[in-house]
Parts: C-alpha cells; structure tokens; sequence
C-alpha cells in the first residue's frame, strides 16, 4: 500500500512534500505550479525555458520518474497543452498524488505504470522534444538509466536537436557524474531501416556552486541535445543562470570535456548506479 511507505508533509506555505520511504521525492504547491522548492527542479525548468520554441509554445516531453510530477505541472504552466508522457513505476503512489493532488484541468499529461528502460523502448522514433531522467531507487540513481545503451535509446526517442536532462547525484570530486558525462559523449544509437544513428552534443551540467565546486554530495543536472537539429543554446543558458535566484552554477566546454578525459563510460557489461546519499541528513532539495 502507498500509504504505508508515503507520507504528504503540508508546509506554512502552501505546499507538500512526497516523502516515500522517508526520503523527499517531489514538493507540490497545488494552487502554484511555478513554485518549484527543490534547486535541481529549478535548475531542471531553467534548461526548459531555453529550449525552442520559447514559452509559452508547448514541447513534447517525456519523464522517466514521475512522483508527484513537480516538472510535467510546471510545463503544462509555462507551455500549456504540451503532450507529455511521465513513465512512473509506482501506480500505488500515482493513484495516491492523482486523489490527493489533482494534476490541473484540460492537461495534456500522461502517465504510463512502467519503469524507464522498458517504458522508453515503447516510445516511438523522434517522438519528444526533451526527455528528462528523474527516477531514484533507494536514493540512488538506478544503473540501467545511465548506460550507453540507454542513453542510445533516449536518443532514438529524441527529435533532431531534442534535449536530453538527466537529474544525477554525486559525492565531492564528481566522479561517477564524470562517468556520465563520458557515456554522454560516446552514445551512437545504431542506424534502423530509414533512419539515421543519433549521437549527443557536448553536454553541459548545472549545480549549486557548492556541489559544482566539490564541497558537498548534491544534485547535477547534466543536459545535452541530439544532434541533428539546433544545439543546445548555451548562451542563453549562461544568461538564465546569471538571473537565477538560487545559487546556480553552470559548467561547459573544456571544463566539462576534462571530467570525461579519463572516465570510463557507463555500459550494460559495466554499470554502476550513482552513490549512496551520506545519511538522513542529506536531503535532494
């Protein structure tokens, strides 16, 4: 039963946070889908807002990790009646959020009760504009969510010039999210009758200066566009982070480059999920 392993925490603002198993998977403002209270969903929408075309034109979005679907709100706010399919495991959580915290009205969201890799491999060839990796298991993100063979798949899915955001987790020294960044680079998905093979432009990662700099285990948020159609605009990108209120860093080109030069990357022969939250103290937020 969810109930037994969920619990909905109101705060003085307005807002709940999802706890499942005790750990902080989403916070939802039902009346203030812009309200976004975790950093890395901030810095999730703030690639969001870059991508074309700009709000409030819809984008076609996938979520593999749904919870309380924070993010799919918020792009139904900013871009509405965009088609978004969120890919969630848990349908006991979901029925749960669904009567507790109603999605809005007319909304264009869909959820589907499968896990990532199997409900990715049922999406349709070039069929999103940006696909986002949100899903933890026990506070880790799962392997089989950041190989190269995965990865490959996303890209399948991806349009030309689609992005790619993945939410990873790391200790000080960024090792495992350097891992990541060099499966990003060696992604090539296999060329099908009438189609072409898909690769990955040089990706960026944003974070809170504090984790970027290696001062404390925390969230990164790697983002990277198929190639094929307009680059990620990295530009812009830099000039949200400028204005952003949170304490946002963003790393790119060479800088990014070197975190992959002696990284291996992930694979299905050699996976590794990302490590271990450092206690109760840690919170994703």
């Amino acid at each position: 039963m969810a109930g037994d392993r969920v619990r909905l925490v109101p705060d003085d603002r307005g807002g709940v946070t999802v706890l499942v198993d005790g750990a902080p998977q989403s916070h939802v403002h039902p009346g203030d889908p812009h309200l976004l209270a975790f950093e890395y969903v901030a810095h999730l929408a703030l690639v969001l807002r870059t991508l074309t075309p700009p709000p409030p034109a819809p984008l076609a979005v996938t979520h593999v990790g749904g919870a309380a679907m924070t993010l799919a709100r918020w792009v139904e706010a900013t871009r509405p009646g965009s088609p978004q399919v969120v890919l969630e495991p848990d349908s006991a959580l979901t029925e749960l959020v669904r009567r507790e915290l109603p999605l809005p009205r007319r909304h264009r969201i869909r959820v589907r009760p499968v896990a990532g890799e199997p409900g990715t491999a049922a999406l349709r060839d070039a069929s999103a504009d940006a696909v986002v990796v949100d899903a933890f298991a026990g506070g880790r993100v799962p392997a089989g969510l950041v190989t190269r063979e995965y990865l490959a798949d996303v890209a399948r899915v991806l349009r030309p010039g689609g992005t790619l955001l993945m939410n990873l987790t790391d200790e000080p020294g960024l090792r495992w999210v350097s891992r990541v960044v060099a499966t990003v680079a060696t992604v090539a998905t296999v060329a099908t009758a009438g189609a072409e093979g898909a690769s990955y432009g040089a990706p960026v990662l944003l974070a809170t200066g504090e984790v970027l700099k290696g001062r404390r285990f925390g969230n990164v948020v790697l983002a990277a566009t198929r190639v094929g159609g307009a680059p990620l605009d990295v530009a812009a990108l830099a000039r949200e982070v400028a204005r952003e209120a949170l304490p946002t860093g963003l790393r790119r080109g060479a800088d990014v480059t070197r975190m992959a030069r002696s990284a291996r990357p992930l694979t299905a022969a050699d996976p590794q999920p990302s490590p271990a939250p450092p206690g109760d103290a840690w919170r994703r937020t």
